[in-house]
């Protein structure tokens, strides 16, 4: 779901030569807002129909958000998400934007267009999503296709409807809260050994997203045992409408702390997605990937 695949390469080789981003010298680090904006209107004239019993449980306001997003066609999303490597004195970040288009039903589909930045460069990126497979375009460079469940092509998907599945998932460690009108069902993890909570869910996500850079930290010489390193917060939201249980945000944070020379490596990631509206149309393969 994420974009490490994309990115981790980019970071690994700036922090590791010691050659972080001239722009970046000096600048705190600014996690993106975790609060969504207000729904478009037009997304929230129609409420859900009145009931007797409204949802009161995470799972129940899950199952109402189910049920309202496909009561449409499709949704657009915004979606925005950037990567750090820090150490004492550098740093190298890497941004991703993209809207993303999908499609609802048993047979649904997904367009995503967006691009992938740092230093200054950005690189193009094109996805598309249909009967299982996802096809990947990255700059002038040509289609790459797989099963969507392939860890090389999940990690690229930004599917801001899985969300509900993986909240499924973490069963007891969703808190819900309803402040202003709105639903926010939260997974949550403090700071901790990676040791001691790696079983959590939300966690062993978190963990997907951070093999990519560990695989070429160890690579390139980096020992991290997974014994000393460290979690510096994990935290996923999903936020609802309280009106219509539609999905209006989602966002995913994440902090890891990985030893290295004495000093530590920190890995951070920050997405958000905001639903931007309904869509009405269709998604369709290019002619060359039919």
């Amino acid at each position: 779901m994420r974009r490490t695949s994309v990115l981790s390469a980019v970071l690994l080789a700036a922090v590791l030569t010691g050659c972080a981003d001239p722009a970046d010298e000096g600048k705190p680090v600014h996690l993106l807002s975790a609060q969504p904006t207000a729904q478009p209107t037009a997304q929230r004239t129609q409420a859900a129909p009145a009931e007797a019993e409204p949802p009161r449980t995470a799972a129940e306001f899950l199952a109402r958000a189910e049920e309202a997003m496909g009561g449409q066609q499709g949704w657009t999303f915004a979606v925005r998400g950037r990567e750090w490597l820090v150490l004492p004195g550098q740093k190298s970040a890497a941004t991703y934007t993209a809207t993303v288009r999908r499609t609802t039903g048993d047979r649904w589909a997904l367009h995503s267009t967006g691009a992938t930045s740092s230093k200054g460069v950005s690189k193009p990126e094109e996805i598309y999503v249909a009967d299982g497979t996802a096809y990947v375009k990255t700059g002038t460079e040509a289609w790459e296709e797989g099963p969507v469940t392939d860890p090389e092509f999940a990690d690229r998907v930004e599917d801001p409807l899985a969300a509900l599945d993986a909240f499924r998932r973490y069963g007891d460690e969703v808190t819900l809260a309803t402040p202003d009108g709105r639903v926010e069902l939260r997974a949550r993890t403090t700071s901790a050994p990676l040791t001691g909570v790696r079983d959590r869910g939300v966690v062993r996500k978190a963990l997907r997203e951070l093999a990519p850079t560990l695989a070429q930290l160890r690579a390139a010489g980096v020992a991290a045992p997974e014994s000393e390193i460290s979690v510096g917060a994990v935290e996923e939201t999903l936020f609802l409408d309280a009106a219509t249980y539609r999905i209006t945000g989602h966002t995913f944070k994440c902090t890891f702390l990985i030893p290295y020379d004495g000093q530590r490596i920190r890995y951070e990631q920050d997405v958000t997605e905001r639903t931007s509206g309904t869509y009405n149309g269709t998604v369709s393969l290019p002619d060359g990937l039919k």
